[in-house]
């Protein structure tokens, strides 16, 4: 196989045209059988595989900095830059990410996957390069999807004032996720430029120019006249408006013709956009069908079919059931995603309220004070976005939210650690960054009945309202009433009287099975569904007063999570009972299976029995 004669970028260099198609080829069938086995992002690497063999026939990595924005997308440049043999590992334990990981190799530079920073990475390259005299370039991989976000074009208009030595290459599929979203979407299906006009106009400012006794005013009004003919033939791009020089679109699945316009970019004085149109899914049937989103993001599967493993009903589905059927009783109900309608539960609801549905595109932020809007005009928005990704609007949560004391519920999918994805995209944060925001509500369900008890509480509630869930399936299915709770209230699962386990969230059912670990073990533990990171239930001060030590446990960050709010109210009542906090260290956790990584940081029934174990002794020496 061609490829397996790949083991670096030199050695793309040699290969002719026939070569080059039939490596497009090997590298498909690679990548459908890999991803098939460990799941991953498929559809974006498929539709990338031509752009990212011109990307590096023409420059020379890591000399020149390649940046790929998002970094899902970076398959294909590992397999050429070294790690085809790891694949097998990837998103694996121990394994290849399945993003730039500076770890892994020379050749990546940044190990970012939130969508919309590449630019602002590539510029700080570009300028600290001028300032120390290089002469190697700097090249941005950005996607069409990316530019919905409004990080890219802060970053567009500091390139267009800067003209650093820069090459942006877009990569329009017409998607994110789903399709692209909003004007840059319909700029970008309307951008050509012919190299026939170009030859033109240039022939004519030569003409112009040679004119005699006409000198430099002949040709400001060439120029001029130029401009004018160019913006008949074909609207300025947002690029050109903005100071950069643009050329495309390119097929961006012809290998000879992207590298030829990479070439002739290399060459430019200044920020160049390369805008190349690809087919995300390149290749494979089931990814091309697909209209959802491509075989975006996918788990195992099966390569023939492209069927993919069934794992039941999720705590996504049980949401977005729940909020059609609140929708259907309410029309002020809005529903709010930024670029994740599928990934987040909503297409059902995008279907049957069309006029209620909003994709935002990759823009958080927006998204937030977009809802602030709507509430302060009597709508009920619901936000709905992974926890990792809510961290990029905390400002706009904060004070167009908060401050205004606005009926925004946020829902935070894929919350604590959601697995193969990695140190970027497990929800560990959110339980702190938001408990610390004046009158913000924070929940967190324990079942799927609960889920749907807290979102009608959440859409009754007259106030900022997050609610927190894991990615993954439900543990059993969801038939409770859409009931609204006492805000603030706890849960007694099981009594007991040694010790105190209060827990949160999907780590409730881990504390129950410890208790019978205990139980076993002749030690009688306490149960609590503390259901409310905050406010606390008060009652709480009162429980844990009554056990020899006290436990919390939660699937978030221990810095200022849950188990910190409980320390807090055990220590302003004077309650001095032990207590140990369960949850995720002060640090960015790798990627691996969501069982394997909670169980290695105590976050399962052994390890919080153990813990239990080691405080209840300990407490009755100092009760002694």
């Amino acid at each position: 196989m061609l490829l397996d004669e790949i083991a670096g970028p030199e050695d793309l260099r040699g290969l002719g045209p026939n070569d080059l198609d039939r490596l497009s080829q090997e590298i498909r069938a690679f990548l459908v059988s890999a991803v098939s086995r460990t799941g991953g992002h498929l559809g974006p690497n498929l539709g990338v595989v031509e752009l990212t063999l011109a990307l590096h026939r023409v420059f020379d990595s890591p000399r020149d900095a390649i940046v790929f924005d998002t970094g899902h997308q970076a398959y294909v440049h590992k397999m050429v830059t070294g790690r085809l043999q790891r694949f097998d590992t990837l998103r694996q334990p121990g394994g290849l990410s399945g993003y730039p990981s500076r770890r892994e190799s020379e050749h990546d530079l940044i190990e970012n996957s939130h969508a919309s920073t590449g630019l602002s990475y590539a510029l700080g390259l570009a300028m600290a390069r001028r300032l120390r005299g290089d002469t190697d370039k700097v090249v941005c991989v950005i996607g069409d999807g990316a530019l919905t976000g409004g990080m890219a074009y802060e970053a567009l208009n500091n390139i267009g004032q800067l003209k650093p030595e820069m090459v942006i290459i877009l990569n329009d599929n017409g998607r994110s996720y789903a399709p692209t979203v909003g004007g840059i979407a319909e700029n970008l299906g309307q951008l050509r430029l012919s190299p026939t006009y170009e030859a033109a106009k240039d022939k004519a400012a030569n003409a112009l120019r040679a004119l005699p006794a006409v000198g430099e005013s002949a040709y400001e009004t060439a120029r001029r006249m130029k401009n004018s003919l160019k913006s008949l033939i074909a609207p300025a791009s947002i690029f050109e408006t903005l100071g950069l020089k643009y050329g495309g679109p390119i097929d961006g699945h012809d290998v000879m013709a992207i590298e030829k316009a990479l070439r002739d970019a290399s060459r430019y004085k200044g920020p160049v956009v390369v805008h190349v149109v690809t087919n995300k899914g390149q290749g494979y049937g089931p990814a091309v069908a697909d209209k959802v989103d491509k075989f975006h993001g996918v788990s195992t599967f099966d390569p023939d079919s492209g069927r993919l493993a069934s794992s039941g009903v999720s705590w996504t589905d049980v949401f977005g059931e729940a909020l059609c059927e609140a929708a259907a009783q309410d029309d002020r109900i809005i529903a709010i995603t930024a670029a994740m309608a599928s990934s987040t539960g909503l297409l059902q609801f995008a279907e049957r309220y069309p006029d209620r549905f909003f994709d935002v595109g990759i823009a958080e932020q927006h998204a937030v004070t977009f809802a602030a809007g709507l509430a302060l005009n009597g709508m009920r928005p619901v936000v709905c976005i992974y926890s990792t990704f809510l961290q990029r609007a905390f400002d706009q949560v904060a004070c167009d939210v908060s401050l205004h004391g606005l009926p925004v519920m946020f829902v935070l999918d894929r919350a604590g650690i959601t697995g193969p994805d990695g140190a970027s995209h497990h929800g560990m944060l959110d339980m702190a960054y938001l408990r610390c925001i004046p009158g913000m509500t924070v929940a967190a369900p324990s079942t799927p009945d609960e889920l749907r008890r807290l979102v009608a509480t959440g859409l009754a509630a007259e106030r900022p309202f997050a609610i927190r869930y894991p990615r993954g399936a439900a543990p059993s299915a969801a038939t409770a009433p859409l009931e609204p709770l006492p805000i603030g209230r706890m849960r007694l699962v099981r009594s007991g009287s040694d010790a105190a386990i209060i827990a949160v969230g999907k780590m409730v059912a881990a504390a129950e099975r410890a208790a019978d670990l205990l139980a076993a073990r002749g030690i009688s533990a306490s149960v609590v569904d503390g259901r409310f990171v905050k406010p606390l239930d008060p009652e709480i001060a009162a429980l844990a007063e009554r056990h020899r030590a006290v436990v919390t446990v939660e699937d978030g960050t221990a810095t200022g999570g849950f188990g910190s709010a409980v320390a807090e109210l055990l220590a302003a009542e004077g309650v001095s009972v032990p207590v140990r906090r369960l949850g995720l260290p002060d640090r960015f956790i790798e990627h691996g299976a969501q069982a394997a990584l909670l169980s290695q940081f105590g976050l399962d029934p052994d390890g919080i029995a153990a813990v239990v174990v080691e405080l209840v002794p300990a407490a009755s020496a100092m009760a002694g």
